[in-house]
């Protein structure tokens, strides 16, 4: 009877000790404040727990190591290249892509009625919906007379290598939107920047297009990853 007990308090004790563990990443950000928390020690307050002989911010370091440390990677790998882990299984890796998702809106809420005074705001306003991307999109930032952001909006989705812009859907758009300025934006998987001849014949049917309903065309920006981008407009193309 006593040798069953000591069995079970030392399983107990065992148990308690890996819940700590787990549940470490938790108590730190109540006493400290998420601020504190490292990338690794987030994810594993989502993801819940590790494996056996693995600590589910172990776990979570490793996902962030093999995709160099960026959440961005980690984000465009989705539900398929979380669930190559062992531990994170589809509702884990739905609930993480969930919580990369939120922050990427609550993002945009931070920057909405942004005003755009240059290339680079207009980079880095578009970069989040963009730049994780392994297929090209369409979009366009819809701006008013103060240059500030009145909408946003995914156009056309394409392939690894072009997507197609319907120029009257995009025209329909800016003015159900009341848009007094637009800016036109796509990205490259490929990340060169380097615009193609067939960005340059979208850029002069959009701009065209502009014109004859009285919206100002102000840029085309290409979107690509590493902070790397192409403006029409800085390279006087337009």
């Amino acid at each position: 009877m006593m040798d069953g007990d000591n069995k079970s308090l030392v399983g107990t004790r065992a148990l308690k000790l890996h819940t700590s563990e787990d549940d470490r990443p938790r108590e730190k950000a109540l006493k400290y404040g998420f601020e504190a928390l490292s990338d690794a020690e987030l994810m594993a307050i989502v993801i819940g727990s590790g494996t056996p002989g693995e600590s589910v911010v172990d776990l979570c370091q490793r996902i962030l190591t093999d995709n160099d440390s960026k959440l961005s990677k980690i984000f465009r790998s989705g539900i398929k290249g979380l669930t190559k882990y062992k531990g994170v299984g589809p509702v884990k890796a739905i609930e993480l892509m969930s919580a990369l998702e939120l922050a990427s809106r609550y993002r945009e809420e931070e920057v909405d009625n942004k005003q755009i005074t240059s290339s680079q705001d207009a980079y880095e306003y578009l970069r989040y919906k963009m730049d994780y991307l392994e297929h090209e999109e369409i979009w366009i930032l819809m701006l008013n007379r103060a240059k500030k952001v009145i909408g946003c909006k995914r156009m056309s989705v394409g392939g690894t290598t072009a997507a197609v812009g319907d120029i009257k859907m995009i025209l329909r758009e800016l003015l159900d939107n009341l848009a007094d300025g637009v800016i036109l934006a796509h990205n490259h998987p490929s990340d060169n920047a380097r615009p193609s001849m067939q960005d340059d014949n979208l850029t002069e049917r959009v701009q065209a297009g502009c014109r004859a309903v009285d919206v100002e065309f102000l840029d085309h920006i290409i979107v690509c990853r590493g902070g790397k981008y192409y403006s029409y407009l800085d390279n006087g193309r337009l």
